[in-house]
């Protein structure tokens, strides 16, 4: 997943060439290393806020923590990391925290797509239930009992609530039929898609809102 174009700055480097960079490379953050020790991430804010571009970045108060991620982590902490601080990329380290690289959010995006098999065809239902009611296991029964198959599945809980939210995504465009035996077991349907037409349109609406965020 490490994005091998991205390179590190250096301290000696200055806020006009970090600047310069993220806008090549269409990032807000970049990493600063000392040789292969990372020191901590410069965002555009950082380089703003000082107001002066010639200044080296050794010398930067950097408003971030050292966010990172060991390269042994899973998938899931990368976008832990990345969506509680807002960042366009998150470093990897190995365990003696020396910088090996670092991931792009449009990569992560990418393999979160893979991963969740949301570019396979098939339809999709949501299903909304009480945290205490929910058994992955007798969903899994119900759909399979329709001839189909759960490709990845995706939960969702509230603040303040115990309400719980799953999004199911089958191997199969018409899930009418899944529909039909969710309701005669009272489970509460949020929404589906089930037309295929619709359905990539859906997704090719949503992918090209997720580029132009990414983009901007």
């Amino acid at each position: 997943m490490i994005d091998e174009l991205i390179l590190p700055l250096r301290t000696s480097d200055t806020g006009a060439t970090a600047l310069s960079w993220m806008e090549e490379m269409r990032v807000s953050h970049l990493p600063i290393v000392n040789n292969e020790a990372f020191l901590g991430l410069v965002s555009e804010k950082d380089v703003y806020d000082l107001n002066n571009f010639e200044e080296p970045l050794g010398n930067y108060h950097l408003s971030l923590t050292r966010p990172y991620v060991l390269f042994r982590q899973h998938l899931f902490d990368v976008v832990r990391v990345v969506n509680a601080m807002d960042l366009s990329l998150v470093p990897v380290l190995d365990d003696e925290e020396n910088y090996l690289g670092c991931v792009t959010r449009a990569r992560l995006l990418k393999e979160i797509s893979e991963a969740g098999s949301f570019n396979q065809p098939g339809g999709i239902i949501v299903l909304q239930m009480n945290e205490v009611d929910y058994s992955m296991h007798e969903i899994a029964r119900l759909v399979e009992s329709n001839d189909s198959k759960i490709l990845s599945c995706l939960s969702r809980t509230f603040a303040d609530s115990t309400k719980i939210e799953i999004t199911l995504k089958l191997n199969k465009i018409d899930v009418s039929s899944v529909i039909q035996t969710f309701n005669r077991f009272d489970y509460h349907i949020v929404a589906s898609f089930s037309d295929e037409n619709n359905y990539d349109d859906l997704l090719r609406e949503r992918f090209d809102s997720l580029m132009n965020y990414l983009n901007t």
